[in-house]
């Protein structure tokens, strides 16, 4: 019997250990439950950055590259280099274009000075015309006295009628010159608008060559690493064609499609915890920047309509702005894409 007693001993801390277990699962439970109370949680978010996708904006050879793919590359170095010679000439042909309206230009300003100079000489025309007509008309009326005094001859009357209407007629032909000059001058000045309009369109034009030259030289244009290289030395590319990409160094945020049950008590500014699924041993902190202006699904290819076929209610998700504020060292080596799960206080 005593024996029997000596065996049983043991068992009395089961209860005990038992107990503890059950004690240590209840403040589990609650501090689960409490930091649920105060905090957001989601693992449907990624790190975004922003990436700036890098065209040609001519039609060319490509003649050098000087990057590698996956690069660090600061903003305005020169990436690709394109072979111009066909657009230098279109500059040079531009120019010369340019150059041509100009001194048409000049000759049309000679032109009014012409015409201008013509016009004083028409108007000194127009002068002594009229004192020509002035001196016969005074002679014509001269001898039409003395031709009713019978003073002089009728053939003397006749050849002082004749230099009046001569006179008249030299004077009407004067100032049809004075009025010719003056329609040229007219016409000159409008030729001088028409004129500086071509040559605005040739310095145009020229500035439009120069401007497809200057596209042959590709530069970055943010700071970052370049990816998805997609071009070679030698390849002819067409202008809008992608080169590459540039994934910037400094926009790093992150974006976390929160469910609408959740946005309550959801504002901007709110801290929020970071944890990285490539570092989980790393929390990184943050603060909420903005909200989506509307649910991921209104901005999907085919947003669901309601208003068809039979309902069926699904919890929406709206996408979250969070900026990264700690972890410097960190940010050069997240990348856009990777998977964290966010941990928002909301109070």
């Amino acid at each position: 019997m005593e024996n029997n007693e000596i065996k049983k001993k043991p068992k009395k801390p089961l209860p005990i250990i038992f107990g503890l277990i059950i004690l240590s699962g209840a403040i589990w439970g609650i501090s689960k439950y409490i930091y649920a109370k105060h905090h957001e949680v989601t693992d449907d978010a990624q790190i975004e950055s922003d990436i700036s996708p890098v065209l040609t904006r001519v039609t060319g050879y490509v003649g050098k590259i000087n990057f590698e793919d996956n690069q660090f590359v600061k903003e305005g170095d020169t990436l690709i280099i394109l072979d111009d010679r066909d657009l230098k000439i279109k500059v040079l042909q531009a120019e010369a274009a340019y150059e041509m309206a100009a001194a048409g230009t000049l000759v049309v300003h000679a032109n009014i000075s012409t015409a201008i100079a013509a016009l004083q000489t028409a108007k000194a025309g127009v002068e002594s015309a009229r004192v020509h007509v002035w001196k016969t008309t005074q002679d014509f009326k001269h001898y039409q006295n003395l031709l009713n005094e019978t003073a002089i001859s009728q053939q003397q009357f006749e050849n002082s009628k004749e230099e009046k209407e001569s006179a008249d007629a030299q004077l009407n032909v004067a100032l049809g010159q004075q009025n010719s000059e003056e329609s040229k001058i007219e016409a000159a000045k409008k030729q001088v608008a028409v004129s500086a309009s071509y040559v605005a369109q040739k310095k145009a034009d020229l500035d439009f060559a120069k401007l497809q030259l200057s596209y042959s030289f590709i530069i970055a244009p943010a700071n970052g690493y370049v990816s998805r290289k997609n071009v070679q030395p030698g390849q002819l590319v067409n202008a809008g064609s992608p080169l590459f990409a540039i994934v910037s160094d400094e926009g790093i945020y992150i974006i976390a499609n929160f469910k609408e049950t959740q946005l309550m008590k959801m504002e901007n500014g709110q801290p929020v915890e970071i944890k990285v699924d490539a570092f989980p041993d790393t929390i990184l902190k943050g603060e909420i920047n903005t909200f989506s202006a509307a649910t991921g699904a209104k901005f999907s290819l085919l947003p669901p309509d309601n208003a068809t076929g039979n309902f069926v209610k699904v919890v929406q998700r709206v996408p979250v702005k969070i900026l990264i504020n700690t972890g410097k060292e960190m940010k050069t080596k997240l990348r856009p894409g990777m998977s964290v799960k966010v941990f928002v206080k909301v109070d």
